[in-house]
């Protein structure tokens, strides 16, 4: 299975291959890869010896590259929090754009009272250390924003919750948008911890369930698993790509602005 964070062009230009070796991203990221090609404006990383998957990654989003720690070869992206054992998630949180929305105009919820979604997502990722772009990533690929959603497996909520898990979790209404996030980010951090911040594993849990996880070594061979990670790391890079442009031209225009002021 191909997991594709971005379409570049489609010519390729070779590069040399470097076996066992780790992209640094700019977001926090890293990609351990066999080897690498560029592929318009983006460099394609070959996860698997044989080719048959690989990640596509923006060039100018890779800090630089780095030889491979020993860890098992099953581990595809890795956070730099897992080598400092800092919490990089909470990190790229700070770094976030200042009262960025998360959600799409108009995601505010009702019980009794209106709720605003990007407060629930903050609260609840500031409490489990969460960058709020990823719970809401997570949100999007499991129901779409939908508080009443429910799986044909019997998940329910924002954040897909099964009810043993959400049971477990002491979240005693899954379709409480409140409860249902403070739920599922507190478990997408236990298992980003069990997982040793390993960000692909952890999702692939988070659909999966740990067991097959553990069964398989790492994401296991389910069409349906690899997408959802795929999908989920592509709009949590999306969402910071866009943050990091807005950044920008806010500079360049206090810039512009600098210099028209000048007598």
């Amino acid at each position: 299975m191909r997991k594709v964070l971005a379409v570049g062009a489609l010519a390729l230009a070779a590069l040399p291959c470097f076996a066992d070796e780790v992209a640094v991203l700019k977001n926090g990221f890293s990609v351990r890869h066999e080897r690498r090609v560029v592929v318009g404006n983006v460099t394609r990383l070959y996860v698997t010896a044989d080719g048959a998957s690989f990640v596509d990654v923006p060039t100018a989003e890779i800090e630089h590259f780095e030889a491979a720690p020993e860890v098992p070869a099953a581990s595809l992206f890795q956070t730099s929090s897992a080598r400092s054992k800092s919490p990089l998630l909470a990190k790229d949180a700070r770094n976030g754009a200042p009262g960025a929305s998360v959600f799409p105009l108009g995601a505010t919820f009702t019980r009794s009272n209106a709720i605003d979604l990007n407060d629930v997502v903050n609260t609840a990722s500031g409490r489990y250390r969460l960058d709020p772009d990823l719970v809401s990533s997570v949100i999007k690929a499991e129901s779409g924003f939908n508080v009443h959603a429910v799986s044909r497996k019997g998940a329910q909520g924002l954040m897909q919750l099964m009810p043993g898990t959400a049971s477990q979790l002491g979240v005693p209404n899954a379709f409480d948008p409140q409860a249902n996030v403070e739920g599922g980010a507190k478990y997408l951090r236990e298992l980003l911890e069990r997982y040793n911040f390993d960000l692909v594993k952890a999702l692939a849990a988070y659909n999966a369930g740990p067991q097959r996880v553990e069964q398989f070594g790492g994401v296991p061979p389910y069409y349906e698993t690899r997408a959802y990670v795929a999908r989920v790391v592509r709009d949590f890079n999306r969402k910071k790509a866009a943050q990091r442009k807005v950044s920008a031209s806010a500079k360049n225009t206090a810039v512009v602005a600098q210099v028209k002021a000048r007598p």
